[in-house]
């Protein structure tokens, strides 16, 4: 598809300017604050700031960065910006002058967590703070309650940090209220059970700080985050929220409001901070609306926003003023540039994985993407040199380490063709694709097969490559990126009992009826999806765990969906479990820690996903070949796709 004649024909309101306050958007498009774990000492650095740049470079409207402590006291995780003295100010200098250069308006997040504490600094618990000693229930700490003399030294933090930003250039400031961190504490009457002047007005803790951060803003944007649905059972509700903020606006404190849902507190209400793509894309412009109906400013939305003909769709609806679109600048920081370019089918668009964004800052790794794994690598490889000289590169595998090879290999000026053995290209992300609730996955192989002919490989379906192939062509290079193949561990079996890899069940092989036993042993989505899928073809299910729960090793909100979806499904589960063999009616695992036998009786199939092996046998095939040969992805070793694409990544900018 070529480009849009006239792209503010297609996206009129997205590509439009928005005032808000004393600033101006040249789009709708926002990159909301979000942790990165980029810093490393409390400070903006310059990693951090290559990371924004970028993003403003691609033509974002507006930055808002990610949260800033006000106070001591507000270090929720080991490795967050702080803004409580002069210290900061050159990072956000840096950081605003590069954002300007290109024309974004850069918004700054301050921040106290009160009783969400997600980490130590030293790996003692420290004190957590709250409006009172109502314990959460996600993170298992029980706050105390703030006296009148730290609540004033708080606020007197929000005013001071605010002061601090306005002197580094940054042109506004966001009041983050949002997730059930210390703003939405006081405003909770469920968590607020002060007997004080704090307790009788919720709102006066929220009031005093925006009145604080509006005069030391001296005229610069303030904006507030709050969730208009904290989705938890004793979280805000819409009602308090949306009077909350009708009475602020009113009362001159806001430039704009910034509408998301969820809660940090619960396991239930955190899904809804980085939504996972089993999700409903723009479900939150609903909630906008409803403060949009009440208030004078703009409105900002957040929520699985992923594609700019969603964005443009709650904007025609007047649901919102501006959209964030934080994963989908991830995924793609030329996303705002591209569809003002009439570009917008070669956006990269995020599939709503979480593994690389959020799954990272929960694992304490800088912030990266699945797709894109140049996102938070900006220095490194956020600009490729082209190649000293031009080489001939047959890459074997159309999968995600072979095509993202291709890509960068191809981009910096080789000649590079890309041979695969079957009729699509993609590899294994075209089996993710058709687990239940992982649709969208399968825009990871075209995206990077889009990337790869974009850049000028030449991509050849069907074919096989094998040493006759390599020897006729001459290449200068060939990287085998062949992937996997199903793992299949030694069973002790007896008669002929009816087993199923993952690949078959999920390729259409019939499932035989009865009861279904799931063995995974990589606690990933992969056994859960499996049990979930087998579910629905109305079998019971068994999902015996080699972990402690289904997921262990992913996301935590892509895991506690899945969790969920298990429940609904009534699927049964056995953490703790290893497969030691089966026979015509039975499973039989091993406890991992007693060793003690357990058997599943009344077994109809036994269904294994017990993760891959390399499927390493080209390589061998090649010896002595008049070529370099790199491996890469899974048959290098079996990891998953965010491995296979840095494979890629990597060996393409290195040739």
């Amino acid at each position: 598809m070529g480009a849009i004649a006239d792209p503010s024909a297609a996206f009129p309101r997205l590509l439009s300017e928005l005032q808000i306050g004393s600033a101006t958007l040249r789009n709708r498009i926002v990159s909301a604050g979000h942790d990165t774990t980029l810093p490393t000492d409390g400070t903006v650095n310059e990693d951090l700031i290559a990371y924004h740049e970028a993003r403003a470079a691609g033509g974002a409207g507006m930055i808002i960065v990610q949260v800033a402590g006000v106070h001591e006291t507000a270090r929720y995780t080991s490795h967050m910006l702080m803004a409580v003295d002069d210290g900061a100010v050159p990072g956000y200098r840096r950081l605003a002058d590069a954002c300007h250069r290109h024309g974004t308006v850069l918004v700054a997040q301050i921040f106290h967590p009160g009783r969400e504490i997600m980490e130590s600094q030293d790996g003692s618990a420290p004190v957590a703070y709250s409006a009172s000693d109502v314990p959460t229930e996600r993170f298992h700490v029980t706050p105390r309650p703030l006296s009148r003399a730290l609540i004033a030294e708080i606020v007197d933090g929000f005013a001071g940090a605010t002061a601090r930003l306005a002197s580094a250039g940054v042109d506004g400031v966001e009041v983050v209220a949002s997730h059930g961190y210390l703003p939405a504490q006081f405003l909770n009457p469920r968590l607020n059970l002060r007997d004080d002047e704090y307790g009788a007005e919720p709102l006066r803790f929220l009031r005093e700080v925006l009145e604080a951060v509006r005069e030391a803003a001296g005229g610069r944007v303030v904006g507030l985050r709050v969730s208009v649905d904290e989705r938890t059972p004793d979280g805000l509700r819409p009602d308090e929220v949306v009077g909350a903020v009708a009475v602020l606006t009113a009362a001159g404190l806001l430039d704009y409001v910034h509408v998301v849902a969820g809660t940090s507190a619960s396991l239930g209400g955190s899904v809804h901070i980085v939504p996972p793509m089993s999700v409903e894309n723009a479900y939150t412009a609903p909630l906008a609306q409803r403060v949009r109906d009440v208030v004078e400013v703009p409105v900002i939305v957040a929520g699985r926003i992923n594609e700019p003909q969603q964005a443009e769709r709650v904007l025609a609806a007047g649901l919102a003023d501006a959209c964030a679109m934080t994963r989908a600048l991830i995924s793609d920081p030329e996303l705002p540039r591209k569809v003002a370019a009439g570009r917008a089918d070669a956006i990269r668009a995020c599939v709503g994985c979480n593994q690389a964004c959020i799954g990272h800052f929960h694992a304490g790794y800088p912030i990266s993407c699945i797709q894109f794994p140049e996102t938070g690598r900006e220095r490194r490889y956020g600009r490729l040199r082209p190649a000293e000289r031009p080489l001939r590169i047959l890459v074997a595998g159309a999968g995600p380490a072979g095509l993202k090879a291709a890509a960068v290999a191809a981009a910096r000026g080789h000649e590079v063709t890309v041979h695969e053995a079957e009729r699509h290209a993609g590899g294994q992300v075209l089996l993710a694709q058709r687990l239940p609730g992982r649709a969208e996955f399968g825009g990871v192989a075209t995206n990077l097969l889009r990337d790869a002919r974009e850049a000028g490989a030449r991509v050849v379906l069907g074919s096989r490559v094998d040493r006759q192939m390599v020897d006729r062509e001459r290449p200068d290079v060939v990287v085998v990126a062949t992937g996997g193949r199903p793992r299949r561990p030694p069973l002790e079996v007896m008669g002929n009992p009816q087993v199923l890899d993952a690949w078959e069940v999920l390729r259409g092989a019939p499932l035989p009826t009865g009861h279904v036993v799931v063995a995974d042993w990589r606690c990933d989505w992969i056994g859960a999806g499996l049990a979930i899928h087998c579910a629905l073809a109305r079998r019971r299910v068994t999902l015996a765990v080699n972990g402690y729960m289904p997921g262990q090793r992913i996301q935590q909100y892509v895991r506690d969906e899945l969790l969920a979806e298990l429940s609904r499904r009534r699927v049964r589960v056995m953490p703790l479990m290893r497969l030691f063999g089966a026979d015509e009616s039975s499973v039989y695992l091993q406890h991992v820690t007693s060793g003690e036998a357990v058997e599943v009786e009344e077994v109809g199939c036994l269904v294994l996903a017990q993760g891959q092996v390399a499927d390493d046998s080209l390589s061998p095939d090649l010896t002595g070949v008049d070529a370099r040969v790199e491996l890469i992805g899974d048959c290098l070793a079996p990891r998953t796709v965010e491995e296979a694409v840095l494979d890629g990544l990597r060996l393409g900018a290195d040739l």
